[in-house]
């Protein structure tokens, strides 16, 4: 046995960079490549995508990569797992092999199966979350490629470790820090420099997709590929460990992990080693994901060029609520961006948006009922009236739920490459997770003088959904900063610089060795983001609209700061 495992990723999401998969395997040594191809969204698109075809419910992307894949991987001795299955993963695992012939190749292909549950109440689609037991089986059982269905992102990691370090199912700080790993890795190259709050300091235009060294006692080390763009540093893998998580204990099936015991050290350049993680036994019960549609939406973006913005969407709305009232649709919302600028010296700088979302379980009544209504006000509504694409008919959109299902009820089975079945067992032991008490705030800073500067320019962040919920990350680099971080950054503030939460249930988990805190947000996105109930549905920039706030900061912590980066402020108000 090797004494490191090398796991890469190249796949964060359905629709990633195709070339991702010849990069990494031709860049570098691996042990395993992973592939991560769900989300919720996606598996609603699955799902649609099984109604029409039966035979379909995968991602087709997946098996064009191994067009290529499966013969570089086999020349270099690396293992392929990913969770491309999505809906049909022995479909898959069937083209795989056709594939394979095809080519000429000796792959063994197996799959896991048994996460997708009988769906109920018209949904498209039930699945629980797997964890990486049946992974490690197949590739135990001599897979070159593994596919699943709907497993944790963390499981695409947590069971090649398994498989290569031997690890029993109560080794749980050896899982955690395998499913600290994996969750980094699992959104690609975000753990390299994408969607970085500190894209200024970096050359980040191509950033690689990481690695990671995998070592028997569970810690390890993010990395990528030599010669490969952008960076890894303490702070892109903080703002991944922070993507999508909420409080110190972050569960899953195999185990879960203790966020709030993680450390990070910067090793070298493009290299940061994660330990001291710490593993408790995982729940009882398993996540399930349910994709169903949940009607029928439409919208339409009306421009208003110049002056009078304010009147000119009054105007507006009030004529199409009388046009909407002879078969209104169940909900109606409207949202004015104030992108226009005064005196601007092109038209489009001087115009707004003024989008109007309407839903129904009808679809006329959000067809012909709204389109027609707009397009009758063509001549007769505010001056310069026009929209950004003329209006269609309805679009179904979907909504994803979570529910949790015992899980001694769900049938987790590898298929071997033999075509043998092997059912994994449940856990042997179990713990339901309970919040973690917050830990000890740190001393304050001294008093002393203070200046206005948007939050973002000593703090960095990064956002997500989870269903409806939302979560928003926040970390400093220096202790001093997280002394004033960790003071100011309440519950109750973020109200103030968030408006929209108002209302809203807000949890504050603070993780001091990471230098962070990191919110949930009940609620924010409807219901989910297949509905697209926000401007911004999945959250992703919920967290630099708070690093845009203006906030009272010390001025000693903005001493470094470039003076081009701060606003103007007049002498008599600093």
């Amino acid at each position: 046995m090797k004494n490191v495992l090398r796991v890469g990723n190249a796949s964060g999401f359905y629709g990633d960079r195709f070339d991702a998969v010849r990069e990494m395997l031709t860049g570098g040594e691996l042990d395993v490549l992973t592939g991560d191809y769900l989300a919720e969204l996606t598996m609603l698109i699955l799902g649609r995508d099984q109604l029409k075809d039966p035979t379909a419910g995968y991602a087709k992307t997946f098996l064009r990569q191994m067009e290529e894949g499966l013969g570089l991987a086999h020349e270099r001795g690396v293992r392929i797992v990913a969770n491309a299955g999505g809906l049909n993963p022995a479909g898959l695992a069937d083209a795989l092999r056709a594939l394979a012939a095809k080519l000429g190749l000796p792959a063994r292909i197996a799959h896991v199966e048994g996460d997708r549950l009988p769906a109920r109440d018209g949904a498209l689609a039930a699945n629980a979350y797997l964890g990486g037991a049946g992974i490690a089986a197949c590739l135990a059982a001599g897979a070159d490629v593994v596919v699943t269905g709907r497993v944790t992102d963390a499981a695409l990691v947590t069971g090649p470790a398994q498989w290569h370090f031997g690890w029993g199912p109560e080794q749980y700080d050896e899982l955690a820090g395998a499913v600290v790993a994996g969750h980094v890795l699992e959104c690609g190259a975000q753990a390299t420099g994408g969607n970085y709050a500190f894209f200024r300091e970096h050359d980040v235009r191509r950033p690689g997709f990481p690695v990671a060294e995998l070592h028997a006692d569970g810690s390890s080390v993010i990395t990528k590929h030599p010669g490969t763009g952008g960076l890894v540093d303490i702070g892109t893998v903080t703002a991944q460990l922070l993507y999508e998580t909420a409080g110190a204990r972050y569960a899953g099936p195999d185990v879960t992990a203790r966020l709030d015991s993680v450390r990070l050290t910067q090793e070298g350049p493009d290299r940061v080693r994660v330990e001291g993680v710490r593993g408790e036994a995982p729940p009882p019960a398993l996540k399930v994901g349910l994709s169903r549609l949940g009607g029928f939406r439409n919208e339409v973006v009306f421009v208003l060029t110049g002056l009078d913005i304010e009147a000119k969407a009054a105007l507006l709305r009030e004529q199409l609520q009388d046009a909407l009232a002879k078969n209104p649709p169940a909900e109606v919302r409207w949202e004015l961006a104030r992108t226009d600028r005064p005196d601007a010296d092109t038209e489009e700088t001087a115009s707004a948006l003024l989008r109007l979302v309407v839903r129904d379980r009808d679809p006329e009544k959000v067809g012909r009922t709204v389109t027609g209504a707009a397009v009758e006000l063509a001549l007769a509504s505010y001056p310069g009236f026009h929209v950004t694409a003329p209006p269609g008919k309805g679009a179904p959109y979907g909504v994803f739920e979570t529910g949790y299902v015992p899980a001694g009820e769900v049938p987790h089975t590898a298929v071997l490459p033999d075509g043998s079945r092997r059912e994994l067992p449940v856990p042997p032991r179990t713990l339901a997770p309970a919040p973690v008490p917050d830990p000890d705030l740190p001393p304050p800073l001294p008093e002393g003088p203070t200046r206005r500067a948007p939050l973002g320019r000593i703090a960095g962040a990064r956002s997500g959904d989870k269903g409806g919920d939302a979560n928003v990350g926040v970390w400093v680099r220096t202790d001093e900063e997280w002394r004033w971080l960790a003071h100011t950054l309440t519950v109750e503030r973020l109200a103030e610089l968030l408006p929209e939460t108002a209302g809203l249930t807000v949890t504050r988990h603070l993780l001091p060795n990471l230098r962070a805190v990191n919110f949930t947000i009940a609620g924010i996105l409807g219901e989910g983001v297949a509905s697209q109930a926000r401007f911004d549905p999945q959250a992703k920039a919920l967290g630099e609209w708070l690093r845009a706030r203006h906030v009272d900061v010390p001025a000693a912590l903005l001493s470094d700061v470039p003076a081009a980066l701060l606003p103007d402020v007049p002498e008599e108000l600093q």
